[in-house]
């Protein structure tokens, strides 16, 4: 008779962006924890920036997984973080460290969590016909397609997420079926025994937060990346160059906008990076047994940490 495998444990500690996350992480003991990266662009090379990326020095003290292992222009989906994610899961827990998964890509973050549906995985075949169409007819001419082949998941998703319209259609595309034909798992998973962490802050404080922290991303050098990146080959529709952050430095016609627009560049990041972290707080909200703690409180962030590592400790 064989006995089923002990779950991993798993932290996970999110909240939208510029809320303060990394300012927690640098409080772990790196001879206990590892960090395992929940944000949609940090997979990506050369995006540093713009996705506020932890330093190189950081890094080398305290591990970080997932981050740096994309080119931009490689599609990099919720089901390829989620079996990388295990992977490392299983790795920090064999080294006899606890995985701290930290982000602030909701949907990333609730995959890993619940587990991924029995939807098709896509291909470059399917990617690419999704792609061109995309480039051919724009978001909305996606979303009026998605709600001809699969109008219940149009209803759910809405008419701005790129992300999840694309992913649709590229189900469909490899299956000939809706996604709404593979729901989703409806609770958490039993392979993971998790403590989900929240930090939050007042509403006008994080947008302000916010505002400041793409202010210091031009100081540092967004425009020069964003410049260097293009130059390497990667323009308006590689999928890193889509995120926020990155997509406002191109034209509609795709082409790099001068520098003598990146005053209204600044304030087109800082208001679609505020209209983000609304959608995080929403999407956070809807996931089950969740610690709500403000981002200054570390000591009970700490606590909560502390208590549920002791309780591994002592199985």
């Amino acid at each position: 008779m064989t006995t089923a495998p002990r779950p991993l444990p798993a932290i996970f500690l999110f909240g939208p962006t510029a809320v303060g996350k990394t300012a927690f992480l640098r409080t772990l003991d790196p001879d206990r924890y590892e960090v395992i990266s929940a944000d949609s662009l940090q997979v990506y090379r050369g995006l540093d920036i713009g996705t506020a990326k932890p330093s190189p020095a950081f890094r080398s003290r305290l591990r970080h997984h997932l981050m740096d292992i994309a080119d931009p222009d490689e599609q990099f989906q919720a089901g390829d973080f989620v079996r990388l994610a295990d992977r490392a899961l299983a790795g920090i827990s064999a080294a006899g460290r606890t995985a701290v998964i930290s982000g602030g890509a909701a949907y990333y973050l609730k995959q890993l969590l619940f587990g991924l549906s029995d939807a098709p995985a896509s291909t470059p075949a399917a990617r690419a016909a999704v792609s061109d169409r995309l480039r051919e007819e724009g978001l909305a001419g996606l979303y009026r397609r998605l709600e001809h082949v699969d109008p219940a998941t149009a209803r759910r998703v809405g008419p701005a997420d790129e992300y999840r319209i694309t992913r649709a259609l590229e189900v469909y595309q490899v299956s000939g079926r809706p996604l709404s034909d593979f729901p989703p798992p409806a609770s958490p998973r039993d392979e993971l025994r998790a403590l989900l962490i929240a930090l939050e802050r007042p509403r006008d404080e994080l947008y302000r937060r916010i505002d400041r922290r793409v202010e210091r991303m031009f100081d540092d050098g967004l425009r020069d990346e964003v410049e260097r990146l293009v130059a390497a080959g990667y323009g308006s529709q590689a999928p890193g160059m889509r995120g926020i952050g990155y997509r406002e430095f191109f034209g509609p016609d795709g082409e790099l906008r001068p520098a003598s627009e990146d005053p209204q560049i600044l304030r087109l990041i800082q208001r679609n990076s505020r209209r983000y972290a609304k959608r995080q707080i929403t999407f956070f909200r809807s996931l089950p047994g969740v610690r709500w703690c403000p981002a200054d409180a570390e000591e009970e962030v700490a606590a909560l940490i502390g208590s549920f590592s002791g309780l591994l400790d002592s199985r």
